[in-house]
């Protein structure tokens, strides 16, 4: 299985406003850059497009180090919060979950490789984090 690590970021401006997604993705000597973007969104949408965007990209089932910087996602996943929505139908104890959609294409997605998933602190040290970051705003910049 091969091994790929993916960075990824979210940027929104406003909460719902103009928004943009980036994930660079590293295998070998090799990276690949995506980032979009959307005119009326949230900046967890965007985040976790990202990080939907990256996973997507890869053209076989691979062993994936997710480093994000939404403690959203990376609890989400390592706290085991994504299983229990899963198991209430999508629903969180205080009602409604939001963004079901991205969370059900990413639990899809999360069935297919086998990801580890890192909390990074944004705006810090990490290069990638910050190169996210870049190119998520951007994107946000194309709609604002």
């Amino acid at each position: 299985m091969k091994s790929v690590t993916i960075y990824t970021d979210g940027a929104c401006s406003g909460n719902p406003g103009p928004g943009g997604w980036a994930a660079i993705l590293k295998y070998g000597s090799h990276e690949l850059e995506l980032s979009g973007g959307e005119a009326d969104t949230t900046n967890n949408r965007m985040e976790l497009t990202g990080v939907i965007a990256g996973l997507k990209k890869l053209r076989e089932p691979c062993k994936v180090d997710l480093y994000t910087d939404s403690q959203y996602i990376s609890n989400a996943i390592n706290q085991g919060w994504l299983q229990s929505w899963k198991l209430k139908g999508w629903r969180r104890k205080e009602g409604p979950l939001k963004n079901p959609d991205l969370w059900q294409e990413l639990d899809s997605l999360l069935q297919t490789h086998d990801v580890t998933v890192h909390w990074v602190k944004g705006h810090a040290e990490n290069e990638y984090n910050n190169r996210c970051d870049a190119l998520a705003v951007q994107e946000r910049e194309k709609y604002a």
